[in-house]
């Protein structure tokens, strides 16, 4: 190449080098002003030596002339290019980019080229080409980053979503394909001897699809339960084979399949395994990003396990606290209706039930203790617990009361003091000779039980009582009543007198408008009487705020058959009793 083309003139021209157009205009405008201190023009004796000034140019530098043949080449250009000989046609090269309609970047030599194509006069061309292998790995490596972050940000806010262990699982599967396998097998630690799978499957833009099932931990690949022991397997080969054999490959043979094992950590240990799988012809084996993956996969995971845990022990507590439905006696037909301040709890501090009796009877009772929520349902618990041993030992009301009172006493000293009191209706209930049910029942601080007659009236049983749990020697009123076949007792807490509701949403519901919504009821079975109560309750209500409700009828329901006679022994008196305003209690 000569000093002219480096200068930007046009060595076909002939004669001294001319600069271009643009350059001319503004050389001529700066003339008139140039000083006289200007540098003069380059002299032959002062042409610098072209090739080395080119030679440490970034970019390579090819010439050809108007047959396309190569003239000049830099040393740059040969080094990059070494395939270009001066004195031959480029296209002799058989370098791609730099043929007709080549592309400006291209891959060559396991680097990556840019090439720029200029026009000379006379036909005649220059390459310039540059080695951009590292500005565009820097470039691809930046945008790979970029990507796996908003990755494993979309995978941090789809995994925190579900708090079942089941749906957690298939997510993870889900979210890893297509980005980390075109097949991803999600395995959980083996409960129970048995081990759950989630595999999902797909290509580029197609929704995965999502399966499952379950495998005996004894049937686990081997490369599985080394996974779940903490570590990778390095056996690739005996990996993609177990995986095959195992059925989550469908379709594929080993020689097809390349895969990865990763373990999901978890609180003692992997949560799970997750194995992804790719077809060998488009293996990207990101193991980094696979790792970090597992990692969030394994805190969702945990989380929905925790989550999964808290929820049975919850379940199993509420289930043990639960109101259980009285058991069968002969003549008596039983209604129950039962609602908790807090529905979701499904737990509160309103109790009911019923014992059998050897006789053919049963203990019954309702109360309230203090508190709300977990606490009451606990301290209702304890009482609960307390009556079915206590029954067992006693069975006449007022002094069943009082021994309930000793174990509330003590179970309040063992609560460091803290008060904790009940209300309660304890009553005996046994079906007369004659046809009806006899009730002795014995009252705790509690509200007056109600008596529905046959012919529709409502009468209001006088029995009173101290609250449990207050002082050591309460006093307890006891009290005896016959129902005829067709008539109920209705025993309930203070959560339906006391509801308010009404216009103004500060009245209380009350005793006469309880008895008034029992008036004329007294042909209703006893769950159908006690689930008016609260509907009517809540009804007043208005979805306001309440206490907890709770209802138990008793319904004689015609003569019951004469009970066998039982030899057994009569308990001693257990502590002391101070009944008040006793009735006769003989049926």
């Amino acid at each position: 190449m000569t000093a002219a083309d480096a200068r930007g003139s046009d060595p076909g021209a002939g004669g001294t080098p001319t600069p271009s157009a643009a350059r001319a205009a503004a050389g001529s405008s700066e003339a008139a002003g140039r000083p006289a201190s200007a540098l003069p023009p380059l002299t032959p004796d002062h042409e610098p030596d072209w090739s080395r000034v080119l030679g440490h140019f970034r970019e390579g530098l090819i010439v050809c002339d108007a047959d396309g043949v190569v003239r000049h080449l830099s040393p740059v250009a040969e080094r990059l290019l070494p395939e270009v000989v001066a004195g031959r046609p480029l296209v002799a090269s058989d370098v791609a980019g730099l043929g007709p309609g080549g592309a400006e970047q291209f891959a060559h030599r396991g680097r990556r080229l840019r090439v720029r194509r200029i026009p000379l006069s006379g036909a005649r061309s220059c390459h310039y080409v540059e080695d951009v292998t590292e500005t565009v790995g820097q470039a691809d490596a930046l945008l790979a980053e970029r990507a796996r972050s908003a990755f494993l940000t979309v995978v941090g806010e789809k995994l925190g979503n579900p708090l079942h262990p089941d749906r957690a699982a298939a997510a993870v599967v889900r979210l890893a394909v297509p980005t980390l396998a075109e097949v991803a097998v999600l395995v959980v630690a083996p409960r129970s001897g048995r081990a759950r799978w989630w595999r999902a499957s797909g290509a580029d833009g197609e929704a995965p699809a999502v399966d499952s099932g379950t495998l005996h931990a004894t049937a686990l690949p081997s490369a599985i339960v080394e996974g779940l022991s903490g570590a990778e397997p390095d056996a690739a080969e005996q990996l993609v084979e177990q995986a095959v054999a195992a059925g989550w490959l469908a379709g594929l043979t080993a020689r097809q399949v390349a895969a990865r094992v990763v373990p999901l950590p978890g609180r003692d240990g992997p949560m799970a395994v997750l194995l992804v799988a790719w077809h060998r012809s488009r293996w990207r084996d990101d193991v980094e990003l696979v790792r970090a993956f597992a990692q969030r996969a394994g805190a969702a995971l945990t989380t929905a396990a925790l989550h999964r845990d808290q929820a049975e022990f919850a379940d199993t507590l509420q289930a043990s606290l639960l109101p259980v439905e009285p058991v069968t006696v002969a003549g008596v037909q039983w209604g129950t209706a039962y609602r908790p301040t807090r529905a979701s709890l499904r737990i509160g501090g309103d109790f009911y039930g019923s014992h059998r009796l050897p006789d053919g009877g049963a203990v019954f009772f309702l109360g309230d203790v203090s508190g709300k929520g977990v606490e009451a349902a606990v301290f209702t618990g304890q009482l609960r617990q307390s009556l079915q041993a206590l029954h067992r030992v006693e069975t006449q009301p007022g002094r069943l009361v009082t021994l309930l009172n000793d174990a509330l006493l003590s179970t309040t000293d063992q609560a460091r003091g803290q008060g904790r009191f009940a209300t309660v209706v304890l009553g005996v209930v046994r079906p007369r000779r004659a046809g009806g049910l006899c009730l002795t029942m014995a009252g705790g601080g509690h509200l007056p039980p109600l008596v529905l007659r046959a012919t529709g009236e409502v009468e209001t049983v006088p029995l009173s009582g101290m609250l449990i749990g207050v002082v050591p020697d309460p006093r307890v009123g006891e009290v005896s009543v016959h129902l005829e076949p067709g008539e109920t007792c209705l025993l309930y807490s203070d959560g339906v007198t006391e509801a308010r509701g009404g216009h103004r949403g500060d009245e209380q519901f009350g005793q006469e408008r309880l008895a008034n919504a029992l008036t004329g009821c007294h042909r209703e079975p006893a769950p159908a009487l006690a689930e008016r109560i609260e509907q009517v309750t809540c009804d007043w209500l208005a979805h306001g705020d309440h206490d907890d409700i709770a209802v138990l009828a008793l319904r004689a329901t015609g003569p019951a058959p004469r009970p066998r006679r039982h030899l057994y022994a009569v308990p001693a008196l257990l502590g002391r009793s101070t009944v008040a305003g006793h009735h006769d209690t003989r049926c």
